[in-house]
């Protein structure tokens, strides 16, 4: 007899954006799921990059880079590569990274020594961490893409840095058919992001919130999941940060049912 795997049977969304989405599409299909790739973020290089690359070219007068998300990593780290001095920057900056993805990204362009929350990833538990308390002084560069929250950058500001943000990428909504989605009634959806949710909440008429609501929702984020159950949602799953967490979540719930 055949032994099933533990998402045998399960139709899986996953919206990441389509370059981040593979690595978790695969952790679904290995656990025997059926991964539906339904991107509710696209992504692009910065509309300015000149201005990018002056930032660029100043870094080696800063203390400290944050790469908020592996996106800002992809972007940001190409640019800084691009440079004739590169490994003079890198080889002085601190470098810090918001949650896991990030850190693994940063690992593959070599940078290894990062300073990054180990639990609960996001920016109040990054400042949380002894590396950044005493920053009065500092130069910190923060990359990210077009907007976001700003509660890093104002209390590393309020702790005495000097704070410049380095827009390496921007995100747009993507053209997507919420009827394929709606007929392939999915039994489970992933999250990451709470862009990503307000768009899919805009996405839902009436008759298609009563489709979408009852299916189970994991996210990785606390505040992205106190929005779910605002908007309506009624299962929403918390689950530890990147991949790894939301494939956890899946797994354990799954084995509940």
């Amino acid at each position: 007899m055949t032994k099933l795997t533990p998402l045998s049977g399960l139709k899986i969304v996953v919206t990441r954006p389509r370059e981040q989405a593979d690595n978790l599409a695969q952790r679904i299909t290995q656990a025997g799921g059926e991964a539906i790739l339904f991107p509710l973020l696209a992504i692009h290089p910065a509309a300015d990059t000149a201005a990018l690359n002056k930032q660029i070219a100043r870094l080696k007068e800063f203390n400290l880079a944050i790469f908020i998300s592996p996106n800002a990593v992809r972007y940001g780290m190409d640019a800084i590569l691009a440079t004739s001095d590169s490994s003079q920057i890198l080889s002085k900056l601190k470098i810090a990274a918001m949650g896991p993805g990030s850190v693994q990204a940063l690992r593959e362009y070599g940078v290894h020594e990062v300073i990054a929350p180990q639990e609960k990833f996001d920016s109040e538990t990054l400042l949380s961490r002894p590396e950044l308390q005493a920053v009065a002084g500092w130069k910190v560069m923060i990359f990210r893409g077009d907007g976001g929250r700003e509660l890093l950058g104002e209390t590393l500001k309020m702790r005495g840095a000097e704070v410049e943000y380095a827009t390496c990428y921007q995100r747009s909504k993507p053209p997507v058919n919420i009827s394929k989605l709606l007929v392939a009634r999915p039994d489970a959806i992933t999250v990451t992001s709470s862009e990503a949710l307000n768009y899919f909440y805009e996405l839902l008429d009436a008759q298609s919130k009563e489709i979408m609501f009852p299916t189970p929702l994991f996210v990785p984020h606390e505040r992205i999941a106190n929005s779910a159950r605002k908007l309506g949602w009624q299962a929403v799953t918390l689950t530890q940060g990147g991949d790894e967490g939301l494939l956890s979540g899946l797994l354990a719930w799954a084995n509940n049912r």
